[in-house]
């Protein structure tokens, strides 16, 4: 029987081979295992020539020292020896040297010059740790999209303040896009770092351990849930889960479980559900999308909790008629938070008081009025003439859209919408729970006549975005339907108003002129939100409520509709309204001006084309 022979297992390496793989595993060490490889062989060499010289005695009378030192000369500065210097051999050995010492030397001398370009290459990407505290963490970058850092600059109102921006691009690419289009005061330091927001290793170099707060900057929901994960690893490893990470979910099913959440200080929002509501009031309310807007970004008056002394037994209807040049808006209790409170909701040691100011400390409380004003009842929701709305485009808000329309809204027109399909049977139960007509209509949105057809159709246009597709063509198709709408409008002296819904910042810039336009921008409206979670964390619970479904949110109330037109004072509208279950924030003219925090003594002459901003249930 034959025996099968065993492989040999005993593989035999060549010199060579053993040369190569012990000179790459150096080479793995980098520019400064090449460089000792280098001095070693260029010592092992002087020594060899040196060694030479002395064997065949060509040193003459020099001594065996100076031979050696010359050999290391001669290797270091590449000197050549002149006729004089010796023997023959001795000339040729140190010839040897000379040569082999310039060969050397500019190995070294390139060495050293790609090893100095790998680190300068290393700082542009901004790979250095940050070495800040109290600052803010914004993981995500994408130029054209400055909503966040401005509204951060305005939040910080001059007093020094640091932001470190992390994104996979490279540093001064970042630090170049940021200086053409944002004016970044002296007070203000942007610090840019190259990174991987979704790896924890890597977001190490922005120092969240010592940071005030982390803010995941508008993105895709996939890459927005991994950023939060590996920011909240990277915490619980640093041993500083309290710091506070927010971020902005669009779609209602990636929402963090609230345990976890709570777990981790995690505060989320869902933009789709919050954009959906707003493009539902705005197609009947031009304004409010920018009233909106107004309501959350750092300039001007914005929410804030504070310390009131001397106004416990007060009822809430007291603290609203004396406090001037701020809104109370709600009450801080024990950990639970009341918006809206009622007239006769009294105040106790402890509460803490929401406001809605330009300043915390801009509150003046002033004297009781001598009298409250005349009661007026608004009108009866009949009084509101029916209208229709047209709503182009699908996605996945629109049943939540047509379930917000204002109650004055009879009848939808649904133009292009064979995305929606499948889910005919739930927009049809939407529609019949809000006793809404409804109606599917179909055509080539770029053909003007079939424009033209369904301009004539409604008072209001809704231009839904593409949210399944790329952004900027989602854009862009949304962009060639308002420009065409608005030249209909024009061409055709027709009166109806304008809802665009759009993702990025920068595409809405070029188009955001024009009357009777209303821009719902995803990613600027969340920066406005992650913007105010960072700056006021507290306040979580009041931003939720305002822009859920459900309690108290902001509602444009037209001054005819609530009976209002004539003169009034600022403490009489606030009393008025908040008899109504309302309050008073502001007021939106027939101009689209929007005013907040008006005197208490101001007199407002209203007109049936004005607004009175308010917050409140429906």
């Amino acid at each position: 029987m034959n025996k099968v022979r065993e492989p040999d297992r005993e593989k035999k390496f060549t010199l060579k081979n053993r040369f190569n793989y012990w000179f790459d595993n150096r080479m793995t060490k980098g520019s400064l295992g090449f460089i000792r490889v280098l001095i070693s062989a260029s010592v092992m060499f002087a020594v060899l020539i040196a060694g030479f010289i002395i064997m065949f005695g060509f040193n003459e009378e020099g001594e065996v020292a100076s031979v050696f030192w010359d050999s290391i000369a001669t290797v270091i500065n590449g000197w050549m020896p002149s006729f004089e210097d010796g023997s023959p051999g001795y000339l040729f050995l140190m010839s040897v040297i000379a040569i082999i010492g310039v060969l050397f030397t500019s190995v070294l001398i390139g060495i050293v010059t790609s090893a100095i370009e790998e680190k300068i290459y290393e700082l542009k990407r901004g790979n250095s740790i940050v070495l800040e505290k109290d600052h803010i963490v914004v993981l995500g970058f994408y130029p054209g999209e400055f909503t966040l850092l401005r509204q951060l600059i305005l939040a910080a109102a001059g007093k020094p303040a640091c932001v470190v921006v992390a994104e996979d691009m490279d540093r001064e690419q970042m630090e170049q896009n940021i200086s053409e289009n944002i004016d970044v005061p002296k007070n203000f330091r942007i610090v840019c770092r190259t990174a991987d927001i979704t790896d924890p290793a890597s977001l190490e170099k922005c120092s969240v351990e010592t940071c005030k707060t982390i803010i995941v900057s508008p993105t895709e929901d996939m890459r927005t849930i991994k950023a939060v994960l590996a920011v909240s690893t990277l915490l619980d490893e640093k041993g500083v889960p309290e710091i506070s990470v927010n971020a902005i979910i669009s779609k209602n099913e990636y929402r963090f479980p609230p345990s976890i959440a709570e777990a981790n200080n995690i505060s989320t929002l869902q933009t789709n559900s919050i954009l959906a509501k707003m493009i539902a009031h705005s197609c009947t309310q031009t304004g409010l999308s920018q009233t909106f807007r107004e309501l959350f970004n750092f300039e001007g008056s914005e929410f804030y909790l504070i310390d009131l002394q001397g106004i416990e037994g007060m009822t809430f209807e007291t603290l609203m008629m004396r406090i001037n040049y701020a809104v109370p808006a709600g009450v801080y209790r024990e950990g639970r938070m009341l918006l809206n409170p009622t007239w006769d909701f009294v105040l106790q040691a402890g509460d803490r008081i929401v406001i809605f100011s330009e300043e915390s400390d801009s509150v003046k409380i002033v004297d009781a009025p001598s009298e409250n004003p005349v009661y007026i009842e608004a009108k009866t929701m009949e009084s509101e003439a029916e209208t229709d709305t047209v709503i182009i485009g699908y996605n996945e808000t629109l049943a939540i859209i047509l379930s917000e329309l204002p109650e004055n809204v009879s009848h939808v027109y649904l133009f292009g919408q064979e995305a929606a399909e499948k889910k005919r049977e739930v927009l049809e139960k939407v529609a019949a729970k809000r006793n809404l007509g409804l109606d599917y209509y179909e055509g080539n949105p770029h053909d003007e006549d079939v424009l033209l057809q369904i301009a004539r159709m409604a008072n209001h246009i809704v231009i839904l975005n593409d949210h399944s597709g790329d952004a900027e063509e989602a854009d862009m198709e949304a962009i060639f339907l308002l420009l065409n709408l608005r030249d209909i409008r024009k061409r055709y002296n027709l009166s109806f108003n304008i809802t665009v819904e759009m993702q990025k910042e920068h595409n809405q810039k070029l188009v955001g002129r024009g009357d009777h336009t209303d821009f719902l921008v995803s990613s600027s409206m969340s920066s406005l939100f992650l913007a105010q979670l960072a700056e006021s964390p507290e306040l979580i619970d009041v931003f939720r409520e305002i822009l859920s479904d459900e309690g108290n949110e902001l509602y444009l109330k037209n001054v005819s509709f609530m009976n209002l037109e004539g003169s009034f004072t600022v403490r009489d509208l606030r009393w008025i309204m908040l008899k109504q279950g309302y309050i008073l924030l502001g007021l939106l003219d027939a101009e689209k001006n929007s005013h907040f925090n008006l005197p208490l003594d101001d007199m407002l002459t209203l007109s049936g084309e004005d607004n009175l901003i308010v917050l409140g249930e429906k």
